[in-house]
Formats: structure tokens, C-alpha cells, sequence
């Protein structure tokens, strides 16, 4: 549980269940995963993005083996303390693994909430006190009812109540909800989606694509320079390494996202080049 939620952070279903199928059969238990490098979590972490989050659970499994015997803690208040673990997976862990009455919210509670309740079109852009508060109201006094309503409205967000094409004809509640009843305002805002083509992200994601296939660390003229002009070989990283130089980039950009994967802890420089952590 703990894994996917982590997993499912900003990235869909469909790019995650071979991933994490994978990362089980790997490794089943947190001990597992605390023995081997984080650079073998970062490697197995393949395209999902945000790579960190490979950091944060290889991290969280060192914790869970050394302070709660190698099994993952029940409560919210220990979850919270496991190394990359918020309050929102805290909650979700805690209710849906462990059964505790917990207030889960994610966006697609908030986006029901503020349809049924609020009768507004979306949420607010960042989630607030006041949907904070909302959500502990609704939430069942039962442990049990809570954890099935949590996990209800979830669904109810992801499937029917979607933010561009709500399937209002086949919602079990469209009698009570206010934005309906309100006919359906627009709303406040427009969304905007992250931006990926020409921005450090692209550059930081392709240097890392290099450097989950080397079995060596990748000395820095490879990223400065196209891999045939140096007499590189072209299958193996040569690969990866082709299609980073194919966003021509500027050197400064390059440089960042080196810097950047460096102050994250994704990269270690050694004296023959760059490598995942070891």
C-alpha cells in the first residue's frame, strides 16, 4: 500500500501498476528493498518521473527495518515520521491498509466535495484549511464507514465526477448536488498542465535515462558532446545517450540539470564520471 500510493503521487494507473508489479516481485517486504542501493531503487523507478520518490521509499525502507522490526507502522503519527511520507499518504496508508478513521484527501475527494457540497466546478488550485475542515465533517464517526466512505468518494472523483466531462447522468448523488442545483457554473479558473517539451525537467528526466542503463559511471564529455564524435558505440547507453543530445540543449541547461540530480541525491559525481547513488 505504502508503495503505490507513493507511486500514484501526479502519475496515472495505467504508467504505474507494471512498476510497481515489478517492484514487489523484487522487492515484497521493506527489508528487502533497505538491502539492496538506493541506486538500484532509483534504476528500477524506470520513466514513472519524479524520481525522488524512489529516494524517499528505498529511505522510508532502511526506517520501517530499522525502528519497527521491518514492518510498515499502522498509525498516522508513525507514517508521518517515515522519511518522504505526507499527510495525505500518512492518512490513506493508515485508513485503507490498516482500517483506521483517518481524513483521506486527495484531488479527486476535493473535486466531489466541492461539486456536492460547495457547488463549485473545481476545487480551489492548492488545497485549504477550509476543505480540510469540510472533509472531517463528512467523515463517518465509524471506523469502518469511514475507510468505505473514503474510499466511495475517491472513486466517485475518479470515475464519475471527473474534472472535464462529468458523467452526471449516471452519479448516485446528482439529486444533492449544489452545483447542479447551481446549473452548473464554470469555474474561476482554468487549470494548467506542467509544461515538459525544452524545460529542465525533459533534460533532467533524458541524463537519467543515460544513467539507469550504464553499469559504469558516465564520464561528463559523453553529455557535452555527441556520443559518435568521441567514437561512442551506439547500442547500449548510447541510446539514451543519442536522444538527450537530439533536444539540443544549451549547455547551461545541462549543467543545471546535472547540478540538480546532484543536490537531490539522484546522481553521485566520482572520479571517472557521473553514476546513480550507490
Amino acid at each position: 500500500m505504502l508503495v503505490s500510493e507513493i507511486m500514484l503521487q501526479q502519475t496515472p494507473v495505467v504508467r504505474v501498476q507494471p512498476v510497481w508489479e515489478e517492484w514487489l516481485r523484487r522487492w515484497p517486504l521493506p527489508v528487502d528493498l533497505a538491502q539492496v542501493t538506493a541506486g538500484e531503487a532509483v534504476r528500477a523507478w524506470g520513466r514513472l518521473g519524479y524520481p525522488r520518490r524512489a529516494l524517499r521509499l528505498h529511505a522510508a525502507a532502511a526506517a520501517i527495518e530499522l525502528n519497527h522490526g521491518g514492518k510498515v507502522p499502522g498509525t498516522y503519527a508513525e507514517l508521518l515520521e517515515l522519511p518522504g511520507v505526507g499527510s495525505y499518504t500518512a492518512a490513506a496508508v493508515a485508513a485503507f491498509a490498516f482500517g483506521r478513521r483517518e481524513t483521506v484527501v486527495d484531488t479527486n475527494i476535493r473535486r466531489v466535495h466541492a461539486r456536492l457540497v460547495s457547488g463549485t466546478a473545481l476545487p480551489s488550485p492548492s488545497l485549504t484549511a477550509a476543505e480540510m475542515r469540510l472533509a472531517a465533517e463528512l467523515l463517518p464517526n465509524d471506523a469502518g464507514s469511514s475507510v468505505r466512505w473514503n474510499a466511495s468518494v475517491m472513486e466517485l472523483g475518479a470515475l464519475l465526477c471527473t474534472a472535464r466531462a462529468p458523467k452526471c447522468a449516471d452519479c448516485p448523488v446528482r439529486a444533492d448536488c449544489a452545483w447542479l442545483a447551481a446549473g452548473e457554473p464554470p469555474p474561476s479558473y482554468v487549470p494548467k498542465g506542467q509544461a515538459w517539451h525544452g524545460t529542465d525537467r525533459q533534460v533532467r528526466g533524458a541524463v537519467m535515462a543515460v544513467l539507469r542503463l550504464a553499469e559504469l559511471p558516465v564520464a561528463p564529455e559523453l553529455f557535452q558532446r555527441e556520443p559518435a564524435d568521441l567514437g561512442f558505440p551506439t547500442e547500449g547507453i548510447g541510446v539514451p545517450l543519442a536522444a538527450l543530445h537530439r533536444l539540443n540543449s544549451a549547455p547551461e541547461q545541462l549543467e543545471r540539470a546535472l547540478a540538480g540530480l546532484l543536490n537531490d541525491g539522484l546522481v553521485e559525481l566520482r572520479a571517472t564520471g557521473y553514476r546513480l547513488p550507490g
